[in-house]
């Protein structure tokens, strides 16, 4: 037998290499020549290797036989150890059967790993396949045993009921070490007993001895070893737990006493071996514990106080040296991983994988991390996870340390590829210091940095009420606070209300800490009593949820537009304290303040509703609702700080509701279809969908303020009298019926983030006397035969904000026709001031000294009304008046075709823009759109001259 050549190896590590091949040749054992050039590189970098070499006889054969260059297979993997495994007649052939498979795959495993053939994310995927068929194969056949010495345990309808391995940590990521313990918990998801000769036998009793046998087939050291060493403490209740807990006990308990380290813990969780699809429903069972439905920043100083906990460990025990828990390790990686996936997978499913090499793209991908910051992460997570691995490789050991003395360094660098260890340290120290700087800046706490001032504490002790109130009044006066008895005394209120005095330690603790930043905030943007009375009801709106007291402790950004805005809008700040998810908004003032275009919207939207399955039509409408709000806190931020024109702010209240509006039909649609079938058109082609949804009013007119309801329309353009093409068919105008309630109900129901919309669909022939959705023809029909002149006048405003192009054509052909109809011009004046007259009689405001806005005469309905007629009575001979739906576009297309004067035209454009603006401030500030007698009188004036002019009344 030729012997190996060891040139390429280092002095000290030829001589160790040299003698274990003395050994191997002593006991009398034959290496096949295709093992014989990587031997040296292999055995230098592992004693263990080299140890199995001389134990197996047979391994250099069996290894020489696998397809060393290739990964894993699964089917051929399970099906060798599944082989090996049934044909075991007993617990202690079990185990060494399992031992000798370990070892081999092992040497495989670490073969490929040294030799280049295999990289980090190969060998940690296959290490990760062999762990879970090496267990799922014992349980079964322990299972097996089990069952034929007590009986199978079954739930109520009879099913036999498996135990579910439950993995956690690294081979809960697929990310397992060469040499690590295995985390597991076991779990069974129905109580019950199992019938026997003498005594009935829990399921809790089967299951603990299942687990036990388990547990002692993979780790007890025999003479062959062990197969993995098993960590059962992070089970429900630790090490004082039962080893074997069912799923109700276990999701009480998280759900009841579950600390916040088992958040982390959970997220690698993953099903391995037993009932898989158990252990499928358990982890959506355990979801709403670890992933929070609103923004957890919290999650940061749980990780600073874990991260706190571990470093004192570190120089406690003198492990600095530590790639995996000493200062810029792999540890400070995964913290700052699980810190998003804690903060954000709530809301963003795709966080939810236990990998943390599959969240880090989407880190970037979500906004959450710059891509270079990613890419140093990635590339020393890897580099570190090698480092560990070489070190593991020696003497198949759980250690993370680096070496002590020289031949460890050696050995380590030869391993790593560099030629020195110079070069391997400066390459490691770059890596940890990039990790340790990013660490930093995503975990580090804010108020850290700056040390606690002497003023800082004056505010933590006034808000304790440990300052005598001349004190506390002369010190808020001093940074800026107005009315600072009134604001003294809102706080005493709040300090002693039941709400704070209940409050659990960190919650507390988490207030303690905003409250002296929000007054140091209020002073130094110059507010008082009013402004921090809104703060303050914000705060009492989520003292029960202090991760979002966290994210301002942790934003101190968000802090400050939190104050700004509140001051600036009551409506802000109510709707902060309503749907306080919403904070998220405040952390980038770039996107705050810059409303994105509609086809961003549509994008926006479009990828969040992605996130969500199908079916999941709950889930479906929170995006939905939670999407709307953000985005009116974005338009109303920029009102009010004037960043937007009025005009630009109706544009993106209007894209808006069409952007939810578009995916609103779709949600509604596809389930319909996929029940039904499509309806067919006339020329029997499938609808694909021929409807679209009509706004009327506001929405029609590109117009709608902060607080407006929707008046719809819907209609389609199917065969009169068809049904659908699927298994199931309805008519086609039942399908359009049940299409439409879908989408109002979409749209209006309230679920925990509110209500979409309000919907109005009164304005559909016939009004609510008529069918909720359309056919075009009879929608043609009725507007040439039987509509009233106000119905008219509706149209001019109307226009399709959501559906298919295809029937949008022929809507928008029906209200050309209709509003282009020759008109008696008598007969239209008559019944526009009619109508006007009507609602002022009705909804006019009536009170002296006082001006409705929007319905007092010289206000926004007189010209909207002067619009709408001018529309209907030239129309018919001058078709582009047809063109737009809002007033001010109108206004300008009278004045261009010199049917109104352009002064006129001025000036009821300046007025209509200052009603709706004031209005738009008014809703703003929570007020009515009705202002004092004096507001606007020479616009007002000049309106109803206009008026009288119009409609020829001062005849």
């Amino acid at each position: 037998m030729t012997d190996p050549d060891y040139s390429g190896l280092p002095d000290e590590l030829s001589v160790l290499v040299t003698r274990h091949w003395q050994r191997f040749q002593e006991v009398g054992h034959v290496l096949p020549d295709a093992l014989l050039k990587d031997l040296p590189r292999v055995w230098a970098g592992s004693d263990y290797v080299a140890e199995q070499f001389i134990r197996d006889a047979d391994l250099g054969d069996w290894l020489a036989g696998c397809a060393l260059k290739a990964r894993l297979e699964p089917g051929r993997l399970g099906e060798e150890i599944s082989q090996a495994v049934m044909a075991c007649d007993d617990e202690d052939a079990l185990k060494a059967t399992l031992r000798r498979l370990r070892h081999r795959h092992m040497v495989r495993l670490i073969w490929r790993d040294l030799t280049g053939l295999a990289d980090y994310h190969a060998t940690v995927a296959d290490l990760s396949l062999l762990a879970d068929t090496l267990i799922a194969t014992a349980l079964e056949k322990l299972y097996q045993w089990a069952c034929e010495r007590n009986g199978t345990p079954r739930d109520e309808q009879g099913r036999p009921v498996k135990l579910v391995v439950l993995a956690m940590g690294k081979l809960g990521a697929r990310e397992l070490n060469l040499s690590s313990d295995i985390d597991l918990i076991f779990a069974y998801e129905d109580e019950g007993e199992i019938e026997g000769e003498r005594r009935n036998l829990t399921h809790h009793q089967f299951f603990l001895r299942l687990g036990q046998q388990l547990i002692k087939a993979l780790d007890q050291a025999t003479g062959d070893g062990f197969v993995f060493r098993v960590d059962m403490r992070l089970r429900p209740w630790g090490k004082s737990g039962a080893l074997a807990v069912g799923f109700d006990a276990m999701e009480s308990y998280y759900e009841n006493q579950g600390r916040e380290w088992e958040r982390y813990a959970l997220i690698k969780m993953r099903p391995v071996a037993g009932d898989l699809d158990a252990g499928a429903r358990l982890i959506e069972r355990l979801n709403p514990f670890v992933y929070r439905r609103y923004i957890d920043y919290g999650a940061f100083e749980s990780l600073r106080e874990m991260k706190g906990l571990i470093e004192r460990e570190v120089n406690r025990k003198g492990m600095q040296a530590d790639v995996k828990l000493g200062a810029g390790g792999i540890r400070e990686v995964e913290f700052i991983v699980q810190a998003f996936q804690l903060i954000r997978g709530g809301q963003l499913p795709s966080l939810r994988d236990p990998n943390l090499m599959k969240v880090l793209p989407m880190l970037v991908e979500e906004g959450m991390l710059p891509e270079d910051v990613v890419a140093e992460l990635a590339d020393a997570y890897v580099f570190l996870r090698d480092v560990e691995h070489r070190l593991q490789a020696v003497n198949d050991r759980q250690t993370q340390r680096l070496p002590d003395d020289e031949l460890g360094w050696q050995r380590l660098t030869f391993a790593m590829d560099f030629s020195a260890r110079a070069p391997f340290e400066r390459a490691l120290r770059r890596h940890r210091e990039q990790v340790r700087y990013h660490f930093s800046q995503v975990i580090a706490d804010p108020q850290q940095e700056a040390e606690v001032s002497e003023g800082d504490q004056e505010l933590l002790d006034l808000w304790r009420g440990d300052v005598d109130r001349d004190a506390a009044v002369a010190h808020l006066e001093a940074i800026g606070v107005q009315q600072a008895g009134e604001v003294l005394d809102q706080l005493e209120n709040l300090r002693h209300s039941r709400s704070v005095e209940n409050m659990q330690r960190i919650g507390r603790d988490r207030l303690d800490k905003l409250m002296p930043l929000l007054l140091e905030a209020l002073g130094y943007q110059g507010h008082g009593a009013v402004t921090a009375a809104r703060l303050i009801s914000f705060v009492e709106s989520v003292l029960r949820r202090s991760a979002y007291i966290a994210l301002l402790v942790e934003n101190p950004g968000a802090l400050t537009q939190l104050v700004k805005l509140s001051g600036a809008s009551p409506w802000i700040a109510e709707r902060l304290a309503r749907h306080p998810v919403l904070l998220d908004e405040l952390l980038d003032v770039s996107t705050l303040y810059s409303p994105p275009a509609r086809s961003q919207l549509d994008d926006e939207l479009r990828q969040q509703l992605l996130r969500v399955a199908e079916d999941d039509l709950e889930q479906q409408m929170e995006v939905l609702r939670n999407f709307k709000q953000a985005h009116l806190l974005r338009v109303a931020a920029s009102e009010v700080t004037e960043v937007l024109p009025l005009m630009k702010v109706s544009d993106y209240l209007t894209w808006l509701a069409e952007s939810i509006l578009n995916q609103v039909v779709m949600l509604a649609w596809e389930p319909m279809v996929e029940r039904h079938g499509r309806p067919l058109r006339d020329d029997g082609q499938p609808c694909s969908p021929d409807f679209v949804v009509v706004g009327y009013g506001k929405l029609g007119g590109i117009e709608l303020g902060h607080n407006s309801d929707l008046d719809l329309v819907f209609l389609h353009d199917a065969a009169s009298g068809g049904s659908t093409d699927g298994d199931k068919p309805v008519s086609n105008e039942q399908f359009y019926a049940r299409l439409g309630q879908r989408i109002v109900h979409i749209l209006s129901t309230r679920t925990m983030s509110g209500q979409l919309y309000e919907v109005d669909t009164r304005l559909r022939p016939s009004g609510s006397a008529g069918l909720l959705v359309s056919s075009m023809e009879a929608f043609r029909k009725y507007q040439l035969q039987d509509a009233w002149t106000w119905e008219h006048q509706a149209l001019v405003r109307a226009r399709v904000v959501a559906g298919c192009n295809r029937a949008r054509q022929r809507f928008e052909a029906i209200r050309d026709e209709v509003l282009c109809r020759e008109r008696d011009q008598e007969a239209l004046r008559v019944d526009v001031l009619a109508m006007r007259d009507k609602m002022v009689d009705h909804l006019a405001s009536n009170q002296p000294g006082c001006f409705h806005l929007k319905q007092d005469p010289g206000g926004i309905v007189d010209i909207e009304f002067m619009v709408q007629y001018g529309v209907l009575r030239w129309a018919s001979r001058h078709g582009e008046l047809t063109r737009f739906t809002d007033n001010v576009r109108l206004l300008e297309t009278l004045a261009a075709l010199e049917l109104m004067p352009a002064q006129d035209a001025g000036l009821l454009r300046e007025a209509y823009l200052a009603y709706r603006s004031a209005a738009h401030r008014a809703s703003l500030r929570k007020e009515k759109s009705i202002v004092g007698d004096g507001e606007f009188r020479e616009l007002r004036d000049g309106v109803r001259t206009i008026w009288q002019h119009w409609f020829d009344l001062s005849k």
